[in-house]
């Protein structure tokens, strides 16, 4: 007999005011220790967000280790620190700490996905990533770096395989995960951009001209007001921009993505994600940074309560399936990558 399909919308139970407690907490723990707390943070905001965030009745949950973070954290400003030391030094010397950089960071996002993954989980079953290193290095440094050499021509085609490797790699336990969105889905988004951002250069140019020719070029005020423009047409098109390509994307990679029989729905429209990021941008702005807890409330609770799972099978059942096949091998490889360099 044929299963029925169900639709299972995501949930999120989140409230501002609930968070704000976690988040000043966060924040000034975080300051006193100089920074060390973050980790313990990153933790409880993670926690925080999971817990609060359900589909078919049951809820997400993050098991992270704040040390392992804490890890991660440290070697990531170790880099930094090596960079700008040797910046100091020589221009040389900064180029070859740079190439250091740029050698090791695909092997540490690696790691960091894999731990992200591992320590996600749903109805008791933890997800899991199992990309390769030599992926990860062609992935997260050879396509940007072709992207970046074709003056982003090529970044839609790059930002295809790179969520491509991520999806494919994910598992929920036995079964993995696959998209099957394929470049010209993400070019069609992505040239709306090219075009919007060829209009604004466009306008910045004809401003600034215009601006310039009826003063001399040496008035400070012209040249100030010039920067205000360029400025203000910078943040009109952050938040056109942004939310336009945010909805796009996540509805063309999620519209496309299955885990075996289950199937995946996004809904987002460009303008909600405009109304409330450009509400979200003032009130950060007029409250000193003191909404931004309330912002991030308000944006998980759009992008998730505007998706859905497709059910082509008794959720019990599959969940009970994929689980036969999972052994405690996952938990002993996940303690070899016990990193993560997120924020």
């Amino acid at each position: 007999m044929e299963q029925v399909q169900r639709r299972e919308p995501f949930v999120f139970t989140g409230r501002g005011g609930e968070y704000f407690r976690i988040w000043i907490v966060n924040l000034c723990l975080s300051l006193l220790t100089l920074g060390i707390y973050s980790a313990w943070a990153k933790v409880r905001r993670m926690q925080y967000f999971y817990r609060h965030t359900s589909v078919a009745g049951a809820n997400f949950d993050y098991h992270g280790d704040p040390v392992a973070i804490l890890k991660g954290r440290i070697l990531a400003v170790g880099l930094f620190a090596l960079y700008s030391v040797a910046g100091h030094f020589s221009i040389v010397a900064g180029l070859v700490a740079f190439a250091l950089i740029l050698l090791v960071m695909p092997w540490l996002l690696v790691r960091s996905f894999r731990f992200r993954l591992h320590n996600t989980s749903y109805r008791g079953l933890r997800f899991s990533f199992h990309g390769k290193n030599g992926e990860g290095y062609v992935n997260f440094l050879l396509l940007p770096l072709v992207a970046y050499m074709s003056i982003g021509l090529l970044w839609p085609l790059a930002h295809q395989q790179i969520r491509r490797y991520l999806h494919n790699n994910s598992a929920y336990g036995s079964e993995r995960f696959a998209m099957h969105a394929g470049p010209g889905l993400f070019y069609k988004p992505y040239l709306v951009v090219f075009a919007a951002l060829f209009v604004l250069i466009i306008a910045i140019v004809a401003i600034s001209i215009a601006l310039f020719k009826s003063a001399a070029p040496s008035d400070e005020g012209i040249a100030l007001l010039a920067m205000g423009v360029f400025l203000l047409i910078y943040i009109a098109a952050l938040l056109l921009i942004t939310p336009y390509l945010a909805a796009r994307l996540q509805n063309v990679i999620w519209n496309n993505t299955t885990l075996g029989p289950l199937g995946f729905e996004s809904h987002l429209k460009a303008r909600g994600m405009f109304a409330i990021m450009a509400s979200n941008f003032v009130l950060i702005i007029l409250t000193l940074g003191l909404f931004k807890p309330f912002a991030d409330i308000r944006m998980a609770r759009y992008r998730l309560e505007n998706m859905a799972l497709q059910a082509n099978a008794d959720l019990d059942e599959f969940v009970a399936g994929v689980q036969v096949d999972a052994s405690a091998a996952g938990e002993e490889m996940a303690e070899m990558f016990d990193i993560d360099i997120a924020l």
